[in-house]
């Protein structure tokens, strides 16, 4: 099943799943019409991306461009997140450095954070917002039930602009 504009599912994406490319690349595609979900971040996330993509020695054009191009691809993807709203969720996070993330979620109306740091987002802390915490990896499962063709299509799209088949793209992962 497709989600369409009318039965969207959003997902949060924080900055540990946007920043290697080949996880990226794949949560992005599909989000890509026909949409599987929306996704959703915040100027924060992506300050956290830049930083990390210059930390593993990008320069700062290629963070700006690779940014500037999901910006484009994905305009509706940008929340703006107050300074109050974050204050306000700190409180109910371990980790006040996820407040943003959490903040994202909530005025978003996002069903999901998909994070590799999921101990980071307690159910106690989300379950009173309606908000589910993912890894990337259930993510992309739960994904791939709702439509097995359509994955593998945009899989197999994927693989042939890397030049390689489905099999080395998914072995890649690992």
């Amino acid at each position: 099943m497709i989600l369409t504009p009318d039965n969207e599912y959003a997902a949060v994406l924080d900055a540990c799943v946007l920043y290697p490319m080949p996880l990226c690349d794949t949560l992005l595609r599909l989000a890509e019409e026909p949409a599987f979900y929306r996704p959703i971040w915040s100027e924060e996330i992506l300050c956290e991306v830049s930083r990390t993509l210059i930390g593993q020695g990008y320069s700062e054009e290629q963070a700006k461009r690779r940014l500037r191009a999901m910006k484009e691809a994905f305009p509706e993807a940008m929340v703006d997140i107050p300074r109050e709203i974050i204050s306000g969720v700190s409180a109910s996070l371990p980790d006040k450095k996820d407040c943003h993330v959490l903040a994202a979620a909530i005025l978003s109306h996002a069903n999901t954070v998909v994070t590799q740091n999921t101990r980071d987002f307690p159910n106690d802390c989300r379950d009173k917002y309606g908000i589910l915490c993912q890894n990337a990896d259930d993510f992309l499962i739960h994904q791939y039930w709702l439509g097995p063709e359509q994955v593998l299509e945009k899989l197999d799209y994927q693989a042939a602009h890397r030049k390689k088949e489905r099999a080395a793209l998914l072995a890649a992962r690992v």
